[in-house]
């Protein structure tokens, strides 16, 4: 999670100015308050985040430490094929996380029936990387959701209409989701070549081939 510093500064001579940092991960707007309270002119000093929420020292050092044991810095690459002929889609989604000091990569491919189109598909990527999110016990963080579709991308974040009633209903399925296990979601459009991950594990689905693994990053250094 990224916060601002909020700190309120007060002279020896009383005057009061207020200061509002640029946003730093938590763990570091920490640190650098613990600086700021060593000077001794902290009259006032708290940590805001992206959603408008307020947090003490204390409350943001629980949190901290709560989520070193959790999974946590989540980026979750997701990618739909659609096989017009069969109206069948390949789903894949990889999921890039961090617990207890490592670092993890989850895998998983799944191919369903009755797809209408290509954008269908890629919802149904997206809301396999969400469920998979919520198995994972991923709750109460920002997630980076990396995707090549710009539609998708532009339509969840909500800069786009979601003119078609079955696209629609994917999307409120994902919202209520993400809102249920209380992640909160930041949307990325990327060219295809780079979310070749998930556009691989899609292809592999089609060709009804399984994937799903979890492996430790750090296991081979």
């Amino acid at each position: 999670m990224k916060v601002r510093i909020d700190w309120t500064y007060k002279s020896p001579k009383n005057k009061v100015v207020q200061f509002l940092s640029e946003e730093l991960e938590a763990s570091e707007a920490l640190l650098v308050a613990q600086d700021l309270e060593r000077t001794g002119r902290t009259k006032r000093l708290q940590f805001a985040d992206r959603h408008n929420s307020n947090w003490s020292i204390k409350e943001l050092k629980n949190y901290v430490k709560e989520v070193e044991t959790e999974p946590h810095d989540v980026t979750a690459y997701y990618d739909g094929g659609f096989d017009l002929q069969s109206k069948r889609a390949g789903l894949g989604c990889a999921i890039y996380f961090k617990q207890n000091g490592k670092e993890y990569r989850l895998r998983k491919n799944a191919l369903i029936d009755e797809i209408a189109s290509n954008n269908e598909a890629e919802y149904a990527a997206l809301s396999m990387a969400v469920q998979e999110l919520e198995l994972l016990g991923v709750h109460h963080l920002p997630v980076r959701f990396v995707g090549d579709s710009r539609t998708l991308v532009n339509q969840m974040s909500g800069e786009w209409a979601v003119p078609e009633q079955t696209l629609a209903s994917w999307a409120d399925r994902i919202d209520q989701r993400l809102e249920k296990i209380g992640v909160h979601p930041e949307y990325e459009f990327v060219p295809r070549k780079e979310n070749a991950e998930a556009d691989r594990l899609a292809t592999q689905a089609l060709g009804e081939i399984v994937i799903e693994s979890l492996i430790d990053l750090n296991a081979d250094n």
